[in-house]
């Protein structure tokens, strides 16, 4: 254990005075990565402290990450980058190619001391809470990604509200949390409503989900559109496709239930377009090419991320609903 001298002064709180002393050891080679700190307790004790200005110290180099502490053997040096300001905990579904221009925007908006942990959940209820025990109290912010699992509040309560920032997807029960989401139930509502002459032309609408992945707000946008209109309409889960029908319109969230779609049709010798319709999710550079193009319902992920990335920057606790459009191409 390496011994620190900390030289007290009135004119700054002393927990700030307790993080410069550490950086400034570790800046002069004195502490180096892995070496340990001394303890609350002996801070406190030898400088007559409250253990909660000595554990506030320690808690802001710990959510920085440059100390951390292990049950029963104390605090060491975890990183000697003392120019990290914030480090912030991102819990994603999964990573596609919109989710990753999500990503690198938020990056790209974010000071260049700030360091970004991401990690993933991929709709597994039992991983997204081991992820958010794992990690408490170890970051300055929370960037949470809930996807459509159950009481995703329960695991999020064990962290400071005033950390947490819910991101995509949200619900009544994270609504005191701040974040950046997309309303699905209107989104699909409103831009169908705006391609509503071309829609009406189809015998049936139908809305392909993946079981587990997509919002239920979703399916009760549509279905909400459908019975405003009067349409033809049905809900079917992708593993239920294994034919195309001609004259209809298919409404279809996922990528992979879109080529699985697509092929199908191939199959089955139908044109897109003359002889079946497709409306994706989630524009990307892709679907501007596949068939002569797939018409989508998007949201602007690149804003998203450059949004969230101020909120954080800005401490503002706020909620934002970022908004989506139709973009119209060969496949409708």
């Amino acid at each position: 254990m390496i011994s620190l001298e900390f030289k007290f002064k009135d004119s700054t709180p002393k927990y700030k005075q307790i993080i410069l002393t550490v950086e400034n050891a570790i800046d002069k080679g004195l502490l180096k990565e892995g070496d340990t700190l001394p303890s609350i307790n002996s801070i406190r004790d030898h400088y007559n402290l409250s253990r909660d200005t000595v554990l506030s110290a320690y808690n802001d180099l710990k959510a920085r990450g440059i100390i951390q502490s292990i049950v029963g053997k104390g605090y060491f040096v975890a990183n000697e980058n003392v120019e990290i300001t914030q480090k912030i905990f991102v819990l994603f579904d999964e990573f596609n190619s919109f989710k990753e221009d999500l990503y690198n925007s938020f990056i790209e908006h974010l000071d260049n001391n700030v360091r970004v942990d991401i990690y993933f959940h991929h709709f597994n209820q039992d991983m997204f809470s081991k992820l958010i025990y794992e990690n408490k109290g170890n970051y300055n912010y929370y960037v949470i990604m809930p996807a459509n699992l159950k009481q995703t509040e329960l695991a999020i309560s064990i962290l400071p509200e005033y950390k947490v920032y819910i991101l995509d997807q949200t619900k009544p029960s994270l609504s005191k949390y701040s974040g950046v989401f997309q309303n699905f139930d209107n989104d699909i509502f409103n831009n169908l409503t705006i391609a509503i002459n071309g829609i009406e032309k189809y015998s049936k609408i139908n809305l392909i989900l993946s079981e587990g992945k997509q919002p239920i707000e979703m399916r009760n946008g549509f279905e909400r559109f459908c019975k405003t209109h009067q349409l033809n309409y049905q809900t079917l889960d992708a593993s239920q496709i294994t034919s195309i029908e001609e004259k209809q319109l298919y409404i279809i969230p996922e990528d992979k239930d879109l080529l699985r779609v697509i092929k199908l049709a191939k199959d089955q010798q139908l044109n897109l377009q003359k002889d079946y319709g497709i409306i994706s999710y989630n524009d990307t550079l892709l679907k501007e090419i596949v068939e002569g193009g797939i018409s989508t319902i998007s949201t602007d992920f690149n804003q998203m991320g450059a949004l969230l990335a101020q909120m954080i920057q800005n401490n503002d606790r706020i909620t934002i609903e970022n908004p989506s459009h139709l973009t119209i191409r060969n496949s409708f």
